[in-house]
């Protein structure tokens, strides 16, 4: 007695049944063939890289390694199906959003294979194991990723795709299935967030920039003030400018919109004054730092 919904085949020198031969060594991680009963010893051939599923009167009965093999319909023994042990690679987009409030695209590369000496729990168990997958893949970033912040996404990113390999080890393994890898291959904020980004990156480099320009410029007019005037040093160079930005600064003050009243002592005396208080200003600053350290 033959199960009703197998496809019955020609014998093994049959054009039709080489045809059945080449599907059953196809690369597809899991095929069903169906075995006739014409001749009383059917075989089948199992590429390498790939594991048949023997059944007999519809209940497993054994792996079949790669190879060629002979099966006997008499006694109802057929092969049901063949699984590839190759690797398979399945990539999970996932969107979330962050503690700070950020929505963020995860793109999330697995790799896994079928467990040879589990192969008839991986055939008989899931209908569907990329969207077995691919769903626990969902539930352990969307678990995790709201409880961080944009930064420290960025910064944990391998913690994230560790939690993620464990849960799927720990339940995928129950159906023949291995974990091999995890890669969190790209973490995509919205777009507007982006931009935001790249402005004040770009704003805080040109900032630096700035500054740096600024300070080569003070360093240039020291040395070319100290070579040309005979008997000056960059010291007194130095505080001749900073009384020079000090007044300018007031004068800024002066000429505001806003209703601002500075006042300045005036006299020959004074200037001295200023110097000697911005003078003292700095070493007290100075020396503040060296008692901090």
């Amino acid at each position: 007695m033959q199960p009703l919904d197998r496809t019955r085949v020609d014998p093994i020198h049959s054009n039709t049944n080489k045809a059945n031969r080449s599907q059953l060594s196809s690369s597809s991680s899991r095929k069903r063939v169906g075995m006739g009963n014409t001749y009383c010893i059917l075989g089948g051939c199992i590429d390498q890289a790939s594991v048949g599923v023997v059944e007999r009167w519809g209940r497993f009965e054994h792996i079949a390694e790669p190879g060629c093999h002979l099966f006997n319909p008499l006694v109802g023994q057929w092969l049901a199906g063949v699984l590839s042990t190759r690797i398979n690679s399945l990539d999970v987009k996932i969107e979330t959003k962050t503690k700070d409030n950020v929505f963020v695209q995860l793109v999330c590369s697995i790799q896994y294979r079928v467990v040879k000496a589990s192969a008839d729990d991986a055939f008989y168990e899931l209908q569907n194991p990329r969207e077995q997958i691919q769903a626990y893949v969902f539930d352990v970033v969307r678990a995790l990723v709201p409880m961080m912040t944009l930064d420290a996404l960025f910064e944990q990113k391998g913690e994230v795709a560790k939690s993620v390999l464990e849960e799927l080890e720990k339940v995928m393994g129950a159906y023949g299935y291995s974990i091999e890898h995890i890669l969190m291959v790209d973490i995509l904020p919205d777009p507007s967030v982006r931009k935001a980004m790249n402005e004040i990156n770009a704003g805080g480099v040109g900032v630096a920039r700035q500054r740096q320009a600024i300070t080569d410029g003070l360093r240039e007019n020291i040395m070319n003030f100290s070579s040309k005037v005979e008997g000056t040093s960059a010291k007194e160079v130095m505080d001749l400018i900073m009384i020079t930005q000090y007044f300018d600064t007031m004068r800024d003050l002066g000429n505001s919109s806003k209703n601002t009243t500075v006042f300045l002592p005036h006299g020959p005396g004074h200037v001295r004054d200023i110097s000697d208080q911005i003078r003292n200003g700095l070493m007290e600053a100075a020396s503040a730092q060296v008692s901090d350290v």
